[in-house]
């Protein structure tokens, strides 16, 4: 990432390939908060994904993550982001 100002995405790839956060995914809905207006969304129009990225003290606890949340692993592929081992 070279640009001064990069894009959120730009941001977040590298948070992802310096090993400081997992890959935008989206929990089961229980337990996250929401406003009236999202609830009322939700329960008009259906179930939405709520994105959220996992953020890693250190690499025993991502590598820990990423073997007991398969997810983690394959959001980050779909995205195309590969990180070199």
């Amino acid at each position: 990432m070279t640009d001064a100002n990069p894009t959120f995405d730009e941001w977040l790839k590298q948070g992802y390939d310096l090993g400081f956060c997992g890959p935008p995914i989206c929990p089961e809905h229980d337990g996250i908060p929401m406003s009236n207006a999202e609830e009322t969304i939700l329960a008009t129009e259906g179930d939405w994904c709520a994105f959220v990225v996992r953020l890693y003290q250190d690499a025993t606890e991502k590598h820990g993550v990423e073997l007991n949340h398969p997810p983690s692993t394959w959001r980050a592929t779909n995205l195309g982001w590969y990180r070199l081992r």
